[in-house]
């Protein structure tokens, strides 16, 4: 027992020395750098990893994509006001530079009124550091995620519901330039627009939120996030629908009906009247020298 007092007394005046409060200090310092080494070296990762992505686009951009939209993507004029090589990329976001890259349509082998779709030069990782230098340039458009422009994981019930809702969108904003079938069609001044038929949900999401070459821009305070995965929606059913007329002309609409009409149906009809003519006349001229 007097141990125990001796040993309880040493432990009393050695914490109330000058030393003890320097070793706390020292022991929570310790404890608190060991639990920051825990959980911090994710997020400094991360940070690290994004910034040599964006070195990377850097590299990437200056090779291929400076030519056109300058050194830091302010975009070339030409001597003619209002024209330009390559426009301004600051503040397009990330969004369109996947869309454009993504599909092939960018780099262009020289500026025109339509950018074609194409084989692609990069691949997804360089796509990706494209995309995120043009995003550090200025806040714009991020790149949707799967669950913005898909509709798996809703019942039946609500992918019904949902492709109605984007015909209904699809019809009343789309048709005039892509054509109720999503077939395309030709625009002014040597733009078209291009079929959406096998096109991924996510470069319509895209095409939609930035409005590459001669589309508008339906912003999500034009066409909310669900409107736009809804059209993705239905268009994505027009693929499965099957032509029950069994000759679909392209789906190009009245425009190719029509001049199936007078080249097949009319055509037939004025080829059958000239042979009928020409057999009645030799029928009765050899009757006459008879």
């Amino acid at each position: 027992m007097r141990v125990l007092n001796r040993t309880a007394g040493r432990l009393s005046r050695h914490r109330r020395g000058p030393l003890a409060g320097l070793a706390v200090l020292l022991l929570g310092l310790l404890i608190s750098g060991s639990l920051y080494t825990a959980f911090a070296p994710a997020q400094a990762t991360s940070q690290a990893s994004q910034a040599d992505q964006v070195a990377q686009g850097k590299e990437l951009f200056l090779a291929s994509c400076a030519f056109c939209h300058g050194k830091n993507g302010e975009g070339i004029p030409t001597v003619r006001d209002g024209y330009q090589i390559g426009p301004s990329l600051v503040g397009v976001g990330a969004a369109a530079v996947d869309f454009q890259v993504g599909t092939g349509r960018m780099p262009m082998a020289s500026p025109g009124a339509q950018a074609p779709r194409k084989a692609v030069v990069f691949n997804d990782e360089e796509v990706a550091a494209l995309a995120a230098y043009v995003a550090s340039l200025a806040p714009g458009p991020a790149i949707p995620n799967q669950s913005d422009y898909s509709i798996e994981g809703l019942s039946e019930e609500e992918r019904q519901e949902a492709i109605s809702r984007g015909g209904q969108i699809f019809l009343t904003n789309c048709t005039a330039c892509h054509n109720f079938n999503g077939a395309g069609g030709a625009m002014p001044r040597g733009g078209y627009a291009p079929s959406l038929h096998g096109v991924e949900g996510k470069y319509i999401y895209e095409a939609l939120l930035t409005g590459p070459q001669n589309m508008p821009n339906f912003s999500n305070g034009n066409l909310s996030p669900d409107e736009k995965r809804d059209v993705i929606a239905y268009l994505d059913s027009i693929e499965d629908t099957p032509e029950y007329a069994g000759f679909a002309l392209g789906g190009l609409g009245p425009v190719s009906e029509g001049l199936f009409a007078w080249l097949a149906g009319i055509g037939s009809l004025v080829g059958a009247a000239v042979w009928i003519a020409s057999h009645t006349t030799r029928s009765k001229k050899s009757k006459v020298n008879a």
